[in-house]
């Protein structure tokens, strides 16, 4: 099982106020771990604040106007969620399209349409250990979907949770979290 690329759904009795209600986009999963970024948690933070204090100007046609609370692993990081992949000092490329980006080579680009279309900005990220995944998905914490780029960078982050249920085709309410004994 590779969950790159996929999303995590918090169940909708997540128990962790961090999680709850979160879609995690998942960049990098293997025998070590996991690493992804929430999608759907915008930090009190505005993007144009950040990118005024890095010097540069505010990228105009990205969707969000927000920085994202990727996760609670390395808060003071940033991190650039973006397609196309290109060529940056340090990524992650995920797929055919997208990449995840700590290095700050990448701002100055943010506002070129032709260097970078689409693209979330994150502060920390969400980090698992070797089996630890495992664990809360046998646990039914998560639901697993393969991702949408739509959902990440098409629709208002307020929608992200419903929208990724609904690539299950269920309903928050639909789901319990225990069987009953029959």
């Amino acid at each position: 099982m590779d969950l790159t690329n996929h999303f995590l759904i918090a169940m909708p009795d997540m128990q962790d106020n961090f999680f709850a209600e979160s879609v995690v986009y998942v960049c990098s999963y293997s025998a070590e771990g996991c690493m992804g970024v929430i999608i759907n948690k915008p930090s009190p933070l505005p993007l144009r604040q950040i990118l005024s204090a890095q010097q540069h100007a505010e990228p105009q046609h990205l969707f969000d106007d927000y920085i994202f609370l990727g996760g609670p692993v390395q808060v003071d990081r940033g991190f650039v969620l973006h397609s196309p992949a290109g060529n940056w000092m340090s990524s992650i490329v995920i797929g055919d399209n997208l990449a995840l980006t700590s290095s700050g080579d990448i701002l100055p680009h943010l506002h070129d349409e032709q260097s970078v279309k689409q693209a979330m900005l994150f502060m920390g990220y969400t980090g698992w250990s070797a089996g630890q995944l495992e664990r809360e998905l046998a646990e039914n914490s998560w639901l697993t979907v393969p991702a949408s780029e739509h959902i990440m960078f098409g629709i208002p982050h307020e929608q992200r949770y419903q929208a990724a249920m609904s690539l299950l085709n269920i309903a928050p309410e639909q789901l319990i979290r225990t069987g009953g004994h029959a």
